[in-house]
């Protein structure tokens, strides 16, 4: 990807750094990199200049948890990659291997400001293989990484005892599923103590997790599946995100004083399907930062597109989330959840020039429109009205 020098002049910046400052002024980018924030920044000639006009510069959005590129759109079965439920132990299964950069959803991402996506396997598994982080703009994966592995995708609930319950094999209960998990982080933990050992691929790729370098990503939905999850986090002293975490609300007390590294809500928009969901609510964004427990939010692509994960934060901002906790959950939050804060998630000097600019606070104003967004320096994506922009 081309790194580009630019210099975003007139725009209201958001930096969502941890003094939340807002910046009337201009924004300097050089060779990928954030270089500096001020009023009136001088730039030499060769800087390609954007006026934002009054308009929202944010960092680009990050969707902490979805399955982009493996869940293919508009190509049915074809383009579905997302579970090998053939085994319910995948751990050795990298995202990165079954990822269409080129799909379309890519493009839907960054022409709504969304720059950052954590992506991997589906929950079908209970242990089902690694995420990955990914930049929205490429024609190749091995360019857009920017963590790979990210995380172990770890599946607690209906899903895994449903998928495999129908097969006739374990898992077909929670606590069947609660055992194999047990069992292989058991084994992974023997493994990495050993110092002679025959090569197993599956312990190979759970050594991280064991050592405590990789968080297990869990997918849990109702309150006790997600104690259930952080039981086994205690147990094997591992890092967790809690993910869904649709019933966290009700134990929100209880979440805050435990070891979890966050939690990533949603998704939000889409329709009751399941039991594990119905107590799932737009209020529990607020809850659970009222209770001291840092929140992320998330769509879930293909439950919905990327696209609408401002619409998300906005939602939870109605719901009684304070503004910029609202934007924070899809920026610095994200990114500090998912271990990734040197990087992206504020506007500061030595950071990814990951941006978007809007027309007003996309998460205050429904309405509100991308203008334009820069990944890693490049300016990637300005609406057809904003051409005279620069």
């Amino acid at each position: 990807m081309r790194k580009n020098n630019l210099c975003i002049k007139n725009g209201m910046i958001h930096t969502m750094n941890r003094s939340s400052d807002i910046v009337e002024g201009d924004l300097l980018i050089e060779n990928g990199k954030i270089q500096k924030v001020g009023e009136n920044l001088d730039c030499a000639e060769d800087f390609e200049v954007i006026d934002a006009r009054g308009g929202i510069v944010m960092p680009g959005i990050i969707d902490a948890h979805n399955h982009i590129g493996i869940f293919e759109s508009g190509i049915g079965d074809a383009g579905v990659d997302g579970n090998e439920d053939t085994d319910p132990i995948t751990p050795q299964l990298r995202a990165i291997d079954g990822i269409y950069p080129l799909d379309p959803e890519f493009r839907y991402s960054y022409e709504n400001g969304v720059t950052c996506v954590a992506t991997g396997p589906g929950s079908s598994n209970p242990i089902a293989g690694q995420f990955v982080a990914l930049k929205t703009k490429g024609r190749v994966v091995d360019d857009m990484i920017l963590q790979a592995p990210l995380a172990m995708k770890a599946a607690f609930g209906e899903n895994p005892k449903n998928s495999h319950g129908s097969k006739g094999r374990s898992p077909i209960t929670r606590m069947g599923t609660a055992a194999v998990i047990r069992e292989w982080l058991y084994k992974a933990k023997d493994y990495a103590e050993t110092k002679e050992k025959k090569f197993d691929m599956r312990l190979e790729a759970l050594a991280p997790v064991i050592k405590g370098k990789l968080p297990l990503k869990a997918h849990a939905h109702r309150a006790d599946d997600i104690m259930t999850a952080l039981r086994i986090a205690e147990e094997f002293d591992l890092q967790i995100t809690l993910d869904h975490c649709s019933e966290g609300h009700l134990i929100a007390d209880v979440l805050a004083h435990t070891r979890q590294k966050g939690v990533i809500l949603g998704p939000f928009l889409g329709f009751p399907h399941k039991n594990e969901v119905i107590h799932q609510c737009v209020e529990s964004a607020a809850i659970l930062y009222d209770a001291g427990v840092k929140i992320a939010i998330m769509t879930d692509l293909p439950a919905m597109h990327t696209s609408n994960l401002r619409i998300c934060a906005g939602m939870c901002y109605r719901a009684g989330l304070p503004l910029e906790e609202a934007m924070k959950a899809i920026t610095s939050n994200a990114a500090e959840i998912l271990g990734l804060e040197d990087r992206i998630g504020t506007i500061e000097s030595g950071k990814d020039a990951d941006i978007a600019i809007f027309d007003k606070n996309p998460v205050e104003h429904l309405t509100a429109e991308c203008m334009g967004t820069v990944i890693d320096g490049e300016l990637v994506y300005l609406a057809k009205n904003q051409k005279s922009y620069i």
